[in-house]
């Protein structure tokens, strides 16, 4: 899984966007990408964490955190190196962060 970080200040022109067309073009034709999704901004989230069983409710993410989880892709590739390659060419790697995690592939029951 491949997390996009935004930060309120990165511009997100028309050059950009383009960036992300074309890599996700490239992703899809070579089968590569299995998901993902934009996430509205941190104003419409909220933080739930449940002490001593009651739940507190803050809005937003974390307060001192600048960067915010703008999004994520599900890439099924050849490990770990590609995923992180990939990750490098999206735009946000420079203009604030990408997290890359494998999944994990058990299936509860």
């Amino acid at each position: 899984m491949l997390m996009i970080y935004a930060n309120p200040g990165s511009p997100v022109g028309d050059e950009v966007m383009a960036e992300v067309d074309a890599l996700m073009a490239e992703l899809v034709e070579s089968g590569e990408l299995v998901g993902g999704q934009a996430l509205d901004g941190p104003a419409s989230a909220r933080t739930v964490k449940v002490r001593d069983g009651v739940p507190a409710v803050t809005d937003g993410p974390f307060p001192e955190a600048k960067e915010y989880l703008a999004g994520y892709l599900v890439v099924e590739c050849d490990g770990l190196d590609r995923a992180t390659d990939i990750a490098a060419r999206w735009p946000d790697a420079r203009l604030c962060a990408m997290e890359v995690r494998p999944v994990i592939d058990e299936v509860s029951g």
